[in-house]
């Protein structure tokens, strides 16, 4: 039986065929490499001092179906952005999270911090695609990308000056991304085949994980005492997105979980 992930990545890869039929690889990359590069805001973002926080949005999940109802994105980015966050995560895999490339374009223009694309990377074309999009950073799932792929992948986010999130959730998949030199390594708290939550993942792996390198805790993250774990813990930023998202005060929720209890 395919897991969640493996359909995900299955249904992304036929939407990516349907795509690059319609505008073909070589004009996406040729577009994105006529871009200013950029200068890894999203890296810089993350390996500043103290514990970094990435807010996400996203509308839907597979595992919880629809979390915002009412889907204000750009009021939401602005809301993150002015309550301290340090950079933003967008959904765009439009089936299981009801994202769309356009949520990230439009927050990019509209916000200062960087944007990181969340999707399910399976082609070099989606790297050159978030470029355009004016993401600073794209996710690369270790269980759906080797060693290799993944060092390639990092080596076209270094031409375009964009960050690389790689995203493991055991030992082996982050020896996978110290192998294929990955700046950024997140644990995800969730197992991305059944999407069952356990947030003693990431620290659990972050002794695996070299000082030199940023350590994302991802998922599952909800009051400020996990913070303090992980601040303990030597974590450099925290990826936190239904906490928020379901939130009636995203900005009171985001200062509590940098701040505590005023």
């Amino acid at each position: 039986m395919s897991t969640v992930l493996e359909k995900i990545a299955e249904h992304t890869k036929s939407r990516y065929a349907g795509i690059i039929a319609r505008k073909p690889a070589e004009e996406v990359k040729r577009e994105a490499l006529s871009l200013p590069a950029g200068s890894f805001e999203f890296e810089k973002a993350l390996k500043k001092e103290g514990i970094s926080f990435i807010c996400e949005i996203k509308k839907a999940s597979p595992s919880k179906g629809i979390i915002a109802q009412d889907f204000p994105y750009l009021e939401i980015a602005e809301e993150y952005e002015k309550a301290g966050a340090d950079a933003i995560s967008c959904l765009t895999e439009p089936e299981w999270f009801l994202g769309r490339d356009e949520y990230l374009r439009q927050i990019a223009e509209k916000v200062t911090i960087p944007v990181l694309r969340k999707d399910f990377t399976v082609c070099d074309y989606q790297i050159y695609e978030a470029k355009i999009l004016g993401a600073s950073a794209v996710l690369l799932i270790c269980a759906l990308l080797d060693t290799d792929t993944i060092k390639e992948y990092i080596s076209i986010c270094d031409t375009l000056g964009i960050s690389a999130l790689v995203e493991a959730h055991d030992g082996d998949e982050i020896r996978s991304a110290l192998d294929a030199g990955a700046r950024i390594i997140g644990v995800n708290n969730r197992n991305l085949h059944d999407f069952s939550v356990d947030v003693n993942n990431s620290a659990r792996y972050r002794k695996l994980i070299p000082d030199n390198v940023a350590f994302v805790s991802e998922s599952g993250i909800k009051t400020r005492e996990d913070i303090e774990i992980l601040i303990r813990n030597g974590t450099s930023a925290v990826l936190i997105g239904e906490t928020l998202m379901r939130s009636k005060d995203r900005a009171a929720a985001l200062a509590e979980l940098k701040y505590g209890k005023s």
